[in-house]
């Protein structure tokens, strides 16, 4: 069995709305997700694991440009996603480095 991958690509991200927008698209949250940072978690920790799959793997590329210029929102970000990880163990979030110039 393998970990299912969703890539989560922030290229271009500027603000909040631009992040939610982002990942509402890139991993396929359902109609209701309310682009908020709990509307975020409950998503997260609701995605499923595909069958045949032991597990979900979200890695996020080119989150540095974001990260750098909304330092606050980011660190929401990744405790939304440290939240989503420890309320599912099959879930796990990579932070890609390099190409994140």
């Amino acid at each position: 069995m393998t970990e299912h991958v969703l890539t989560l690509d922030l290229a271009g991200v500027a603000d909040k709305a631009a992040f939610m927008d982002r990942c509402a698209d890139a991993l396929g949250l359902p109609d209701w997700f309310g682009r908020n940072w709990d509307a975020l978690v409950d998503s997260l920790t609701d995605l499923p694991v595909p069958p045949g799959h032991e597990g979900l793997r979200i890695v996020v590329r080119n989150w540095r440009p974001y990260a750098d210029a909304r330092r606050e929102e980011w660190e929401i970000a990744e405790d939304v996603f440290s939240q989503a990880v420890d309320s599912v163990p099959e879930l796990s979030v990579l932070l890609a480095l390099g190409g994140s110039s």
